[in-house]
């Protein structure tokens, strides 16, 4: 069978004509589905159709401009061209901007035909496989995408992401490494008005002069070679999620800006500019402000994307979540990686409430995945080195429960160690090892 992606559904009311198109569109690699008529050619069409459609216009009937209306109203991302004569020129045009996806006028080259059939025949294997993996990934993509936490900082971050979500308008994303920036973004998409369009990332770190143009713009060599579409095509009617817009060198970041700014693009090669309808989210690890001063964030890109600045907190600002989030991580890497969740140990709780995650949600990841797969807690964290003995392994322990008596406790230093069972010299002896304060844990006014 052939590959779906140059599937063709033909349509023209000449028999002779039909009969050389299917001919020569077979020769050039497609599987073509002839039609005498738009009637006939609309039965049994649905939405995820893999093909696309060449249709003449002047047909009895219903002609190729009405069928092309129909054909809107099923699938608006079904590639339609159509074949056009001299007198039919404007009326395609007008079509083109109702949503057509080409024009040819006749005779047309086999060449054209064939070059502009694959440009189309690509489109719609993009937009197939998008849904697709947005169907098969509709669970684990709505678990990836939760605002896990129960904290004061996380209830009105969610409350600010609805809101947001709504407007449908470019924001800036900005907080340190691995504090949930891309999920945050994930997060406004799924719950915006560009939902059912692609969410794009382009990974900024990663480009450099050489790779800018194919990564972002895509390559259109022409002839019947497939065209390999960029980013920005990928996210045209989506969200286009720039994470770490501030790591791309400043000219970059200005071709970037006026692509977004010009409402369309041009693919090198291409013959014609593509339409660019985006919603934009870019991250900084930084303070964007302060990366503006710094010249590390040209000061246009900033205003441009600034119109609303989300700052996300690091997790070390909301501990009381992070046994939920680690729950969260722990049961999404057993469902993925297929194996039965572990019981928690006492090690594993005293990682929990006494260490500092400096990698943030990303660390914390990481250490829930090492637990799932049955790995020592300690030897998977950050900065530490193989071979940790007993004594450290329980110091650590020791450290953590008293934290976690001083947190419960509000940094009440006689409650902490009654709870603790402490005799005061001894509670105040492992406070000075430790290097614990009280008032570290005390509420600020």
């Amino acid at each position: 069978m052939s590959d779906p992606i140059h599937l063709v559904r033909l349509v023209d009311d000449d028999p002779d004509l039909l009969a050389a198109q299917v001919q020569s569109l077979k020769l050039a690699g497609f599987a073509v589905e002839p039609f005498a008529s738009a009637v006939e050619a609309l039965a049994g069409l649905g939405p995820d159709y893999p093909g696309v459609i060449l249709s003449d216009v002047r047909m009895p009937g219903m002609d190729g401009f009405a069928l092309f209306e129909h054909l809107q109203a099923l699938d608006p991302e079904l590639p339609v061209i159509l074949l056009t004569g001299h007198a039919d020129v404007a009326m395609a045009v007008a079509a083109l901007k109702r949503g057509a996806y080409d024009f040819l006028s006749k005779p047309v080259g086999a060449d054209t035909l064939a070059a502009a059939l694959n440009r189309a025949c690509h489109s719609r294997a993009l937009v197939i496989e998008n849904r697709a993996l947005r169907q098969q990934q509709h669970e684990g993509l709505a678990r990836e995408t939760r605002l896990v936490g129960q904290s004061t900082v996380m209830q009105h971050l969610r409350e600010t992401v609805e809101r947001l979500a709504g407007t449908g308008g470019d924001l800036l994303i900005s907080g340190p490494q691995g504090s949930g920036k891309e999920t945050v973004a994930r997060a406004i998409h799924r719950q915006g008005p560009r939902r059912a369009r692609a969410f794009v990332q382009l990974p900024c770190a990663a480009l450099d002069e050489a790779r800018f143009d194919a990564e972002v713009l895509g390559l259109e060599p022409g002839g019947r070679q497939a065209r390999s579409p960029g980013r920005l095509e990928r996210a045209h009617r989506g969200t286009l999620y720039l994470d770490g817009v501030d790591s791309l060198s400043p000219a970059l970041q200005a071709r970037l800006l006026a692509l977004i700014e010009a409402g369309e693009f041009w693919p090198p090669g291409a013959s014609s500019p593509r339409p660019l309808d985006l919603r934009v989210i870019a991250s900084t690890e930084g303070d964007a402000q302060r990366l503006m001063r710094e010249g590390r964030l040209r000061s246009d890109l900033y205003f441009r994307l600034s119109g609303v600045v989300l700052s996300l907190p690091p997790l070390s600002a909301r501990r009381e979540d992070i046994p939920e989030l680690f729950r969260h991580f722990l049961l999404s890497a057993c469902d993925r990686l297929g194996v039965a969740v572990p019981p928690l140990t006492p090690l594993v709780r005293a990682r929990l409430s006494g260490h500092d995650w400096p990698g943030n949600l990303r660390e914390l990841r990481q250490f829930a995945e090492s637990h799932a797969l049955g790995l020592s807690p300690f030897e998977a964290g950050a900065g530490e080195g193989p071979g940790r003995g007993l004594s450290d392994l329980m110091a650590e322990y020791e450290s953590a429960l008293i934290r976690e008596a001083l947190r419960r406790a509000e940094g009440n230093a006689t409650r902490a160690m009654e709870s603790l069972r402490l005799p005061r010299k001894t509670f105040y002896d492992k406070l000075t090892r430790h290097g614990i304060r009280p008032a570290d844990f005390r509420a600020s006014d």
